[in-house]
């Protein structure tokens, strides 16, 4: 698996991948976290996708060649409050699911671990949809991070997790 940075040429790929996770979410009947509309198909979510790839901190990961996953980091989200010290916020992260269980997410936060370590920076989080059955805030568990704060936007509700980073981490 290669991870290399992400840029405006990508965005049909890492739209790509949202829509195989929302085909895969509606399938199992979970469409609280981003709905059943393929992003491809959403101006917005096309338009902030376009965006980030642009603002520079979009990585791919890549099996074989092809994108299989994207990361985002940045600043936090505005619908969460910052961190009282220096932060790294995973903005969005995404598999393609035809690379599921191949350890491509698991990379990609890896790689957002040892990013917050060469900024200096000794705090990483992350936040994702908390209902249904909350196998998601438990995946982000058994990758290192712990639970903090519970939120809500309108009905959609989440959970923001935290990982302590170590100077050495990198």
């Amino acid at each position: 698996m290669k991870i290399r940075k992400g840029g405006p040429a990508d965005v049909p790929a890492v739209l790509g991948m949202f829509d195989s996770a929302v085909a895969w979410l509606t399938e199992q009947g979970r469409t609280g976290q981003w709905g059943s509309t393929p992003f491809s198909t959403d101006a917005a979510r096309i338009e902030s996708v376009t965006r980030r790839a642009s603002e520079g901190d979009m990585r791919i990961a890549e099996i074989d060649g092809e994108p299989a996953g994207s990361i985002v980091v940045g600043a936090a989200m505005p619908y969460v409050a910052p961190a009282p010290e220096p932060e790294l916020y995973v903005q969005s992260l995404v598999i393609d699911r035809r690379f599921s269980g191949r350890g491509v997410g698991s990379a990609l936060l890896g790689w957002a671990r040892e990013e917050a370590a060469r900024r200096g920076v000794g705090l990483l989080r992350v936040d994702c949809y908390a209902g249904d059955d909350g196998r998601l805030v438990r995946y982000y568990e058994s990758v290192g991070f712990s639970r903090t704060v519970e939120f809500t936007v309108g009905e959609w509700p989440g959970q923001v997790l935290e990982m302590r980073i170590s100077p050495g981490d990198s």
